[in-house]
Formats: C-alpha cells, sequence, structure tokens
C-alpha cells in the first residue's frame, strides 16, 4: 500500500483534521500523481455534514485536483512520470453500459464510482479525495493538463469549470442567445466567462448588487437585482437559458417566469431541500426545467484543452490547507471570488 496523508472529517460532527491513511498500490491501468492543488467546492461542505445522503467515514473531501505524475502501471499508455494531471469528480466506471459507451460516465447505469465519499468498484475500500498529497486513479479517468495556465486556478476547472461548461455545449448556448446565470459564485463565475467565449448574450441574476462591478469585469453584459420588483419586472419572459447554480433554497417560479417561451431553466446547484414549481409556471411558455451533472471524461477533456487554447481560468484565492474550517465558513457567507484552491504543499 501507498502511504498517505491528508485531512479529513471523522464524522459528520467533527472540524476536518490532519489524517493519515493508504491508498491501493498501482494496478497495471493505474496512474499515481502526486498533488499539488485541489479545489474546494461547496459541494465538500455538503458531503462532509450529510447534507445529501449519509456519508462513508473518515472522509477526505476533494474533486478538482491537479498534479504532477510519479507512477504509472504496467499497461498505462497516455501518461508519463512527470506529466501534469488532473482528476475531477469521478475515478472509475463500468464502462460498459450505455451511457459509459457515449463517453457520459458521469450517467453510468450502474453508478460512477465518485472521487470521495464512495466505494471502489470492487468494494474493497472507501475512495478518499484530494485534500491529500497523493491520489492513485484508472488511466482512463486521468486528465491531461496545459502547462500553459496558472495549475492553481485550473483545478476548479475538474468541477466548477465542467459543470458549467457542459450544459452550455449540450444545449449548445451560443450566438443569439440570451444567457442568464443565476449566482455569481465558484459555478456562476465559470459560467458567465464560458457563455461569453460562446458568444452569447450574458445577464448575471443576483440578489448582491455589489456583484455587478466583479460580473461585468467577467465579461457579463448585464446584472439584474433579484430582489428589485422593478428589474425583475422589465427582465420578465427575455430569457433563452437559465443556468441554475444556487445550491441554497431560492423560488424557482419567479426565475422560470424570466424565460422566453420555450425557455429552459438548468440547474446545475443542488440545494439540500427540494424546489417547489407549480404546473403553472411551466405551463404558460412551454417552459422547461433541466439538470446536468458534471461532465464526461472526454468533454472534461476538452473542456481543458478548449480553456488553455482561450485562456480560462477560475477566480481564485489559494489558501493553507489548515486554513480549510475558516474558508468553508466564508464560503457561507459567499465571501470568496471566487473559488478557493488548497495548496497542497502546505499540508
Amino acid at each position: 500500500m501507498i502511504a498517505a496523508k491528508g485531512y479529513a472529517a471523522q464524522d459528520e460532527n467533527t472540524d476536518l483534521a490532519p489524517w493519515s491513511f493508504e491508498r491501493r498500490e498501482l494496478k497495471p491501468n493505474d496512474v499515481q500523481f502526486d498533488i499539488l492543488f485541489c479545489g474546494v467546492c461547496h459541494s465538500d461542505l455538503h458531503q462532509i455534514k450529510n447534507d445529501w445522503f449519509p456519508g462513508i467515514f473518515p472522509m477526505v473531501p476533494g474533486h478538482e485536483i491537479v498534479g504532477r505524475v510519479v507512477n504509472v502501471g504496467s499497461a498505462v499508455t497516455k501518461f508519463k512520470v512527470g506529466d501534469l494531471a488532473g482528476t475531477g469528480c469521478m475515478v472509475d466506471s463500468c464502462q460498459h453500459c450505455e451511457n459509459c459507451k457515449k463517453d457520459l460516465e458521469q450517467y453510468c447505469l450502474e453508478g460512477s464510482t465518485q472521487t470521495y465519499n464512495g466505494m471502489e468498484r470492487d468494494g474493497s475500500s472507501a475512495t478518499y479525495g484530494g485534500y491529500s498529497n497523493t491520489i492513485v486513479v484508472r488511466e482512463e479517468f486521468v486528465l491531461h493538463v496545459s502547462d500553459k495556465l496558472d495549475l492553481a486556478a485550473v483545478a476548479p476547472l475538474l468541477c466548477a469549470g465542467i459543470t458549467t461548461y457542459s450544459p452550455l455545449r449540450h444545449w449548445k448556448v451560443g450566438k443569439g442567445h440570451k444567457l442568464a446565470v443565476l449566482g455569481l459564485g465558484g459555478l456562476g463565475h465559470m459560467a458567465v466567462k464560458f457563455g461569453v467565449a460562446f458568444g452569447a448574450e450574458v445577464t448575471v441574476l443576483s440578489t448582491s448588487p455589489k456583484k455587478e462591478e466583479d460580473a461585468r469585469k467577467l465579461g457579463a453584459h448585464n446584472f439584474v437585482v433579484t430582489t428589485d420588483a422593478k428589474q425583475v419586472k422589465a427582465a420578465t419572459g427575455t430569457f433563452d437559458f437559465i443556468l441554475d447554480t444556487v445550491s441554497a433554497e431560492h423560488d424557482f417560479n419567479m426565475y422560470l417566469s424570466l424565460l422566453k417561451t420555450d425557455g429552459t431553466m438548468i440547474c446545475v446547484g443542488a440545494p439540500s431541500t427540494p424546489a417547489e414549481v407549480s404546473a403553472f409556471s411551466l405551463l404558460g411558455g412551454r417552459k422547461s426545467i433541466a439538470g446536468s451533472g458534471i461532465g464526461g471524461i472526454a468533454e472534461t477533456q476538452e473542456m481543458l484543452d478548449y480553456c488553455a487554447e482561450h485562456n480560462i481560468v477560475s477566480e481564485i484565492e489559494l489558501i493553507d490547507i489548515k486554513d480549510i474550517e475558516t474558508a468553508y465558513a466564508r464560503m457561507l457567507k459567499g465571501d470568496v471570488r471566487y473559488r478557493f484552491v488548497i495548496d497542497i504543499a502546505t499540508l
């Protein structure tokens, strides 16, 4: 086994703290890379607090992982020692179901293996994430990372990036479309960058007027304060798409009213409580609510390559791992512009 160290929650009531554990020895198709940076996703906090479902503890969070390859299995062909590498929200899947064959491993019909808070496919052990110094991942789920970009700022692309890139590509959002991005946080700021890059007219919907300056710096063309009734009325019926990135409770019906006829509200945020949606919010305009979860491996690589070509990265604040609980508290207050990233050298 490979000795590893990281930060773990021992149960849902404890803070993250240093923890030593073991990674598996490399199988022929495995890649080991030492982790340099790991993004901090809101879902990390949801999972260690059991907000969505009972977790597997001890839990080492982190699924926005970049680093450098230090060892490869005998059958590995796509990576060599010294390469930059990344891993996102999943580390395996069945690879033979209908969805996996379509490069939609995130929707594996047998269930994809999550980077942390999951079980290895043979049921032998839990998976542990990127708040750690090294990781072993099946080659098919390791991604190539360009050396053209700031590596720390690339890390959040492995979740925040692909979570927003994938639905915009799937619904072919681009020139001629009016796209509203609901929420300007870790996901939302990436949605703005991609929406603008794809040629859409982008409006940020936010409860916080003070975020308008940032939204426009990121490239947004318009800004609507959703607590201002006049601004909401003026925006009613104007958007082709709303990309909803909010993970807190909010009124779906009000936002659906902002869509044009045949408009679609795409949910990528995951509130811990179900939303109430009136049928009339959908019937009055043949509107749709849809959802999207991360992206497949091929699409994630496509996204990383697109970002390298167009110089797109996340806006980050680099932190020491010992400050993770402070970062969580600030994240809950919306006090981050726009993604915390852990410098694993501080572990």
